[in-house]
């Protein structure tokens, strides 16, 4: 025998069960108040984001008829089965990550989303920093000085302008020991992929010295901040905890700085990290956008741009943008302390420091240009407010 359920029952039971699911929820929080595991507030946060904004107006709507004209006209019949679906076990089918970020250890790319993507960007290739265990920290490496070398190029011309002294840029490196496997000798296991000195603030001193030779100046900061967790017993996500005191200091000590640049490495492997262009090989870019700072907007619009000139001039070369939040990471990312906070993953575990080096100069060319043309348009704001 068939029993047809009249649409009224079925959205009372949707009801019934979402209000029986928030009371479960306050039920549980106030039972453990007092306990030694508590639900934290992120847990809850986790569980109310795997619902849709439209599915809670949806069924708003069952009251008042005025809450769906709100919703897309796509939006505005959802199925009950695939609701119900989504709200019991939380995946959703237009995102795969809803059940692999859940089914698959240490996924931790979840949180990520890809604001801007570049060629060949997808979730299935998303920038991820892999923390090292401790044993390969306290390691010693002997590293590949024949790796190290720069491509002899021409003596470049003097600058056409200058910021007169002042060092406006900002380069440090809070993830310090992140390297390259070419350059570590006998290391093949990419979670090895670490060095005291043999790492990631090479490439932010040949970003400075290619800003310099631009006219732009920079302080290169290669405070290895790793080492200090190490000497001070502390994690190793920490490592922003540390790095954001010495970055505040500096800014406090040079009020010219106006670009704050951190300096990390991927751990995604050379088919993802390289790119070549007019037959020449470069570790390809990636910027990262903390998605819980308060100065989100203004730092997006910076990485917005430097991503389109770097498509213009140097088709492949960024990967694209990402944001990252949630438990787990950072969120942060230093970039609350600046409307122009950049953090950049420069190349792969897999990338020699000669195509990196390549990369520090194309990056340089595309940040100056923003840069001049940026303090350009300052220059006139003050005589059109007359």
């Amino acid at each position: 025998m068939m029993v047809t359920v009249h649409g009224t029952s079925i959205k009372k039971w949707i009801i019934f069960i979402l209000f029986t699911f928030i009371s479960t929820i306050t039920v549980v929080a106030t039972m453990t108040a007092t306990s030694t595991y508590r639900l934290s507030s992120s847990s809850v946060h986790e569980m109310t984001n795997r619902f849709a904004a439209e599915s809670l107006v949806y069924v708003l709507s069952f009251e008042n008829v005025y809450f769906r004209e709100m919703l897309p006209k796509e939006k505005q019949q959802l199925p009950y089965s695939t609701y119900f679906f989504q709200m019991t076990t939380s995946v959703n089918f237009h995102d795969p990550r809803s059940l692999l970020g859940r089914e698959l250890p240490g996924f931790s790319l979840y949180d990520s989303e890809i604001i801007l993507a570049g060629e060949g960007t997808n979730f299935t290739n998303i920038p991820y920093e892999s923390p090292p265990p401790l044993e390969v920290l306290l390691a010693e490496r002997e590293a590949a000085q024949e790796q190290l070398q720069e491509e002899e190029t021409p003596p470049a011309p003097a600058p056409s302008q200058t910021t007169g002294g002042k060092k406006v840029v900002y380069i440090y490196h809070t993830h310090t020991q992140e390297s390259y496997l070419p350059a570590l000798k006998g290391v093949t296991n990419p979670n090895f992929a670490h060095h005291p000195t043999v790492n990631v603030t090479k490439v932010g001193k040949k970003l400075g010295e290619e800003l310099e030779k631009r006219g732009i100046g920079v302080v290169v900061d290669t405070t290895d901040f790793i080492g200090k967790l190490l000497k001070n017993n502390m994690e190793y996500y920490q490592a922003y905890d540390m790095s954001r005191k010495t970055v505040v200091e500096a800014m406090a000590n040079n009020r010219d700085v106006q670009y704050l640049i951190d300096i990390h490495r991927d751990s995604r492997r050379r088919n993802d990290t390289t790119v070549t262009i007019n037959g020449v090989d470069y570790a390809r870019v990636s910027f990262i956008i903390g998605g819980e700072n308060a100065k989100y907007e203004k730092n997006l619009q910076l990485v917005t741009k430097l991503h389109e000139l770097l498509e213009k001039k140097y088709p492949g070369l960024s990967r694209g943008t990402f944001e990252k939040k949630g438990v787990g990471t950072n969120g942060k990312f230093n970039q609350d302390l600046s409307e122009n906070a950049i953090l950049i993953e420069f190349g792969g575990v897999d990338n020699t420091f000669q195509e990196l080096y390549r990369t520090a100069s194309a990056v340089a060319d595309v940040f100056s240009e923003y840069y001049w043309q940026a303090e350009k348009v300052n220059a006139t704001q003050p005589a059109e407010k007359k």
